[in-house]
């Protein structure tokens, strides 16, 4: 009997300790479902007061779009708890370690892994890749895309190593990477353009922008004479560029032969969005393709741990929890999509249409910008560090307002460009041209940033609502072709915040230089 009491005191410290963790991972769960449900609300204020206000009516489906949209947030929720107790620490960990080494090729491999396996399970990528495969029917090859534009993201990772560590200007590989991103525009066919912009704003997103930001801010600090504001930000607007240009060369090849282009698309969209996984059997398939999504990343982080640096997982159990929570999120998240967020896009599209005036589509659009900017997290993050790596320069708070706004103005733009029929040409190389302009003008402590602004606007909830905003005027507008005229609003959305936020900073140093004149 001593000896069972003895025993029973010696395990109820471990016990309360087990308890205390599990304890506080619920606490993380409830607060990352906290986080994705406030990201929903401003997409569900703006749906319900046009449907309350202007259409009048509830609409079809209502029960099962709120389904898809709680399973949504509680997908996002598991994801973010995975990646908080796998992939960043772990990731975190590695970086560390290896800028300790000083070793700049061994810096630059692991920035291309790191940055190839993020995007490859990237979840606003997958929907924007199968929408892409569905609607040209299957011209596009959704493992193909995803696979070139991770590779261009991890080729960005390595770049973005080698310009912070040998503390190059920011500016002048954006001038020539967007020069670049003009021409080959020029030449790409129509029915890639708007696909290949809007696969650039889908790579900076819930897994990349934390790792990309923490790795450049990261490696800037720890370097002697680096600026973390003018040398740590700027990754994440590489990420966003490159892919642009290798995903048009992709396309220039694949529409390089004559052939008809899917014009039916949305019929396939109709029949997947309302498609339910059917049985355990197909449950347990679909869970074995978000694994392959993810493996990638595993794979990664346990060859640098175990064979570049030889050393165990600190928490080998901890990691595997957190690897089956990013799956199983993942797996909910893209369900949701097709319950709930794909189904609002379209429909809203379907029933504003109906109405006699556009001015209701045009303030449909600017409202849900305006509203999923102010909300995205990742913008409230690189905004706070901004702010205290910009010492009193900038505050959080207005570079939210800009970035929303001009996230705002984007859409509205590439929705007037869908319903006039304008080629998309003509608007990406015009904002590109203003953006290199503004380059040219704009204070150097600002590019880094508000390229990188441009490149986090749009979240793994926003991204889905509005390529199916775009995919549903195009198939509800005669004439118009969804795999031409259905994709490019996330590129608008990408666009615009670069220039609101230059502009600003460009009009608060002339201010502040004639009222240092006027003293």
């Amino acid at each position: 009997m001593a000896g069972d009491t003895n025993l029973s005191r010696c395990l109820l410290p471990q016990r309360i300790a087990r308890e205390s963790v599990l304890v506080a991972q619920l606490k993380d769960f409830l607060h990352a479902l906290g986080h994705a449900l406030r990201n929903l609300l401003p997409i569900i204020v703006v749906v319900v007061a046009f449907q309350a206000l202007l259409l009048r009516e509830w609409p079809e489906g209502g029960l099962g779009i709120a389904i898809g949209l709680l399973i949504v947030a509680v997908g996002v929720a598991l994801f973010l708890q995975g990646l908080e107790l796998s992939i960043f620490p772990v990731g975190k960990r590695l970086a560390n370690q290896f800028a300790r080494r000083g070793s700049m090729p061994l810096l630059m491999l692991f920035g291309f892994a790191i940055g190839f396996s993020a995007v490859v399970a990237e979840p606003a990528l997958i929907a924007v890749a199968d929408q892409a495969a569905m609607i040209s029917e299957g011209r596009i090859d959704a493992l193909t895309l995803r696979l070139i534009v991770a590779s261009s993201v991890g080729l960005v990772m390595a770049l973005g190593v080698f310009r912070v560590i040998l503390g190059h200007p920011l500016h002048w590989y954006m001038i020539v990477g967007y020069v670049l991103v003009v021409l080959v525009t020029f030449f790409a066919p129509e029915e890639i353009v708007g696909l290949a912009y809007d696969s650039g704003g889908v790579t900076t997103n819930i897994v990349t922008v934390p790792l990309i930001a923490a790795l450049g801010i990261g490696l800037a600090s720890s370097i002697r004479g680096r600026n973390p504001l003018i040398d740590g930000f700027g990754l994440v607007a590489l990420a966003v560029m490159v892919p642009m240009i290798s995903v048009q060369l992709y396309g220039i090849i694949v529409y390089a032969d004559p052939g008809e282009i899917a014009n039916g698309g949305e019929m396939l969209l109709a029949d997947e969005q309302t498609a339910m996984p059917a049985g355990w059997l197909t449950m347990i398939l679909d869970l074995f393709g978000m694994l392959r999504d993810v493996l990638p990343i595993i794979l990664v982080i346990l060859f640098f741990q175990y064979a570049v640096l030889r050393q165990s997982l600190a928490s080998p159990l901890k990691v595997g929890v957190g690897f089956a929570l990013v799956i199983v999120g993942l797996y909910a998240f893209v369900v949701g999509l097709k319950l709930g967020l794909f189904p609002i896009g379209e429909r809203m599209a379907e029933q504003l249409i109906a109405y006699d005036s556009w001015i209701w589509v045009y303030l449909f659009a600017f409202c849900i910008g305006f509203a999923t900017t102010m909300a995205e997290p990742a913008l409230i993050a690189v905004g706070q560090q901004a702010e205290e790596a910009a010492a009193g320069k900038i505050r959080g708070n207005v570079i939210r307002i800009l970035v929303a706004l001009g996230v705002a103005i984007g859409i509205t733009i590439g929705v007037h460009r869908i319903i006039t029929g304008d080629s998309i040409h003509y608007y990406i190389i015009g904002g590109y041209l203003l953006v290199i302009f503004l380059t040219a003008l704009a204070p150097r402590y600002i590019v880094a940033l508000a390229f990188d602004l441009g490149g986090v606007t749009t979240s793994e909830v926003t991204v889905p609502l509005v390529t199916a905003l775009g995919i549903g005027l195009a198939s509800q507008i005669d004439g118009r072709n969804v795999m031409i005229d259905g994709f490019g609003l996330i590129a608008f959305a990408s666009i615009f915040p670069i220039v609101t936020v230059m502009i600003y900073a460009i009009l608060m140093e002339k201010m502040a230089h004639l009222g240092g004149k006027k003293t």
